[in-house]
């Protein structure tokens, strides 16, 4: 029971992402570091003093930038578009809605509409759409710009930190699925699982997964070639094992000269 229990915990509050390790978070916290100083220190040196020099939604942005920088969320058109387009978005509702309540659940929901259309989804962006209506007393007064400047301003600067520090963490940035040595990059030739067989798949499974299709072919191809690794290396160990046991056999019949005569 308890064995259960700390299994399902486990589960439940202790999700680990594929392929993470705790290099890789090391070198993520210090990126993020980097990235929101270099956002805020030029942001400040250069906005005006009545304008916000950071929002909010750039710490999230930070989190899929510098932690999962080959997640399609984290992608330079998912973080300016997703952010800048949901906080406009906002903008509009909260001129159009008065009631904070359901202008916040009309920007949350319509924000995720317009970047999923646009190819741009960006959880952040649930956030900046939240803070254009939270912060509508300002909106009102005519400076929707106090946001929206920010926003692009802070999202542009994010990007490019990230672009320049990922030059140094050992990832690709903006992500581009890397080929894999001997195999080809999109589809697995052994198998002959092709693109539209992983579409499939993901149909039958019903989910949206935070990894690209080419990256998913990738991990297949490398999948494979580990695969045949260990097979090539189970064979070569038990035809080892067979050869050891004839040459032990020919060795008792040796030793015996008569054993072999027996009929």
């Amino acid at each position: 029971m308890f064995r259960a229990l700390s299994t399902t915990t486990h589960r439940l509050f202790v999700p680990l992402l594929a392929g993470a390790s705790l290099r890789d978070r090391a070198i993520g916290s210090v990126g993020a570091l980097i990235g929101v100083a270099v956002v805020g220190v030029l942001c400040v040196l250069f906005f005006p003093a009545a304008t916000p020099w950071i929002v909010a939604p750039v710490g999230a942005s930070a989190v899929l930038l510098f932690a999962v920088p080959a997640s399609p969320l984290a992608q330079p058109w998912s973080i300016v578009g997703g952010n800048v387009l949901s906080a406009a978005f906002g903008v509009i509702v909260m001129g159009m809605v008065p009631e904070p309540a359901p202008a916040a659940a009309l920007a949350v929901g319509g924000a995720i509409l317009i970047m999923s259309l646009l190819r741009c989804l960006h959880p952040p962006g649930g956030a900046a759409a939240l803070s254009a209506v939270i912060g509508g007393h300002t909106l009102q007064s005519g400076h929707a710009a106090h946001l929206l400047l920010p926003m692009l301003v802070n999202s542009l600067l994010l990007v490019a930190a990230g672009w320049a520090f990922h030059r140094f963490s050992g990832h690709s940035y903006p992500h581009r699925a890397a080929p894999v040595e001997g195999k080809p990059a999109v589809a697995s030739a052994a198998t002959g699982v092709l693109m539209d067989d992983i579409d499939a798949a993901l149909d039958d499974l019903g989910e949206t997964f935070d990894i690209g299709r080419e990256d998913l072919a990738l991990l297949l191809a490398r999948a494979e070639i580990h695969a045949a690794s260990r097979m090539g290396r189970a064979q070569i160990a038990a035809a080892g094992r067979k050869l050891r046991g004839k040459k032990a056999e020919r060795e008792v019949v040796a030793s015996s000269p008569g054993l072999g005569d027996v009929p």
